[in-house]
């Protein structure tokens, strides 16, 4: 049996002709830029996140970079957030002027450590930027009082976070912006991309809208510098289909993570996903695959370093890369996010940040794998991926 780490196959069977008739009628209208698809999915949105305002974009990084935009942030500012990320959260920094600033994260939790926000703090300092990584929630409480001790933005990266909450309030509302991606693979996913930014304010809302739209408030008025950032009527369209269902989908996750971790629980070579508050939506199970001596490894030292190691300052992903090829050969695929740190990619090369500068950040990179997950993975499909880790890290595979 193949299990893949994400399909969409049995969701498309389920809601293809919904989404067949939603997209046809688009087609229909003539209208594919604007118009009431988009304002409809926005206010459904904005409802299930709990705010009153809405903006959908081209992308999640267009989201970042809007709200940053919108919220004044740029050269001369710094911005505080995590390099275990995708690369686009601190990219959209940049794209506006400013400066990323990196804290390493909780090795519990792989989330960005408030302590190491508040050793971070400068007088450029304008904003934070907490990532809501593989659908785990920040705590959001001790971030806004980091904020508000400090008086800084809060620009919440929602990217992975899609249904997912902090104390019983949906991320993304927390702060002055939260930015989401509708990236087919998360766990609300368009027919390509898309992003949306959310905030409680009317007047940021109005100046993300017109940003979005070239910096025009009304049409061939253009105040500003803005961008092409549109939400296109077709995404709107699929995701307005597929919104109602986020809830159940988001559930499902949470049983499947909950099953990996009761079974992969003790493993010597593995340390499973910790569990996580309630609001945690699971748009990503990661495991940890630790360096261990060869004479009692499950690989028996027959792994070889990676090539980003060596080429990237790296700890040494000797064992993850063995057990992720090793899986591969027998059916199960998986994804490593992410094997190289955005504070050691070459991009930020001239912030300076040396090997071991972000030490759990790094070593994180070096042993992260993220096993399959999505709704419709089958009982029968987790039990292939759970045999097979347990067939070559566990007791009884590991070499005397």
């Amino acid at each position: 049996m193949h299990v893949p780490p994400f399909s969409l196959s049995e969701q498309l069977q389920q809601l293809g002709d919904a989404l067949d008739q939603a997209v046809l009628e688009v087609l229909r209208s003539g209208q594919y830029i604007g118009g009431s698809t988009i304002s409809g999915f926005e206010a459904a949105f904005a409802e299930a996140c709990g705010v009153p305002h809405a903006i959908g974009c081209n992308s999640g990084t267009d989201a970042l970079v809007l709200a940053l935009r919108a919220l004044g942030i740029g050269a001369g500012d710094e911005v505080i957030t995590s390099s275990f990320s995708f690369f686009a959260t601190a990219e959209a920094i940049s794209a506006v002027g400013a400066t990323p600033v990196f804290v390493d994260v909780d090795p519990y939790t792989y989330l960005i450590d408030p302590e190491g926000i508040e050793a971070a703090i400068t007088p450029a300092t304008r904003a934070l930027m907490p990532v809501h990584l593989f659908g785990r929630p920040v705590d959001m409480e001790r971030i806004m009082a980091i904020a508000t001790a400090h008086g800084l933005r809060v620009i919440e990266d929602c990217a992975q976070a899609s249904g997912a909450s902090w104390a019983g309030r949906p991320v993304g509302g927390w702060g002055d912006a939260g930015c989401f991606s509708f990236f087919p693979t998360k766990n609300l996913g368009a027919a390509g991309d898309g992003g949306m930014v959310v905030c409680q304010d009317a007047a940021l809302a109005q100046r993300i809208r017109e940003l979005a739209v070239h910096g025009m408030p009304r049409r061939y008025l253009h105040t500003d510098l803005g961008y092409n950032s549109r939400l296109d009527a077709m995404q709107a369209a699929v995701l307005m289909v597929k919104l109602p269902h986020l809830a159940n989908w988001v559930e499902r996750r949470r049983a499947i993570a909950e099953r990996y971790q009761r079974e992969l629980a003790g493993l010597p070579g593995l340390v499973p996903a910790a569990p996580g508050p309630e609001g945690h939506s699971w748009n990503q199970f990661v495991v940890r695959v630790p360096r261990c001596p060869a004479a009692t490894s499950a690989c028996g030292g027959r792994c070889t370093p990676a090539a980003d190691s060596a080429s990237y300052g790296l700890p040494e992903a000797c064992c993850r890369d063995w057990l992720k090829q090793q899986l591969q050969e027998a059916g199960v695929t998986t994804i490593i996010y992410y094997p190289i740190p955005i504070h050691r990619q070459p991009a930020y090369a001239a912030l300076g940040y040396g090997p071991g500068s972000l030490p759990i950040t790094e070593r994180l990179c070096a042993e992260v794998l993220s096993l399959p997950i999505f709704p419709e993975l089958s009982a029968e499909q987790q039990d292939s991926v759970i045999a097979a880790v347990r067939s070559l890290v566990g007791a009884e595979a590991v070499v005397a």
